[in-house]
């Protein structure tokens, strides 16, 4: 699914975490208003896509932590992401 076939939750949800960092699932709900059900949701549907990670909360073992993952950290990965060639991606510094 292409980044810009993602659901308009999902979009919300990555332009919160590319913007405010790495959060828990309850800090997603709060900063954008959705509705629990919703974000996880639009969580499940960026995981799909390889466009989050997944991370160990070691304050609190119960809940995750989500992060945007970068073009970069896609490329390295191995997985494509949507909507991208890899002739085409190029980095700098």
């Amino acid at each position: 699914m292409p980044e810009n076939h993602l659901p308009p939750s999902s979009k919300t949800v990555l332009s919160l975490l590319e913007a405010g960092g790495a959060m828990t699932h309850k800090e997603i709900v709060s900063r954008s208003n959705l509705a629990p059900r919703t974000v996880r949701y639009a969580l499940k549907k960026l995981k799909e896509n390889h466009l989050i990670i997944e991370k160990f909360n070691f304050r609190d073992a119960r809940q995750i932590i989500y992060q945007g993952k970068s073009l970069k950290q896609a490329y390295a990965s191995d997985v494509p992401v949507p909507g991208t060639s890899r002739q085409k991606i190029t980095f700098f510094g």
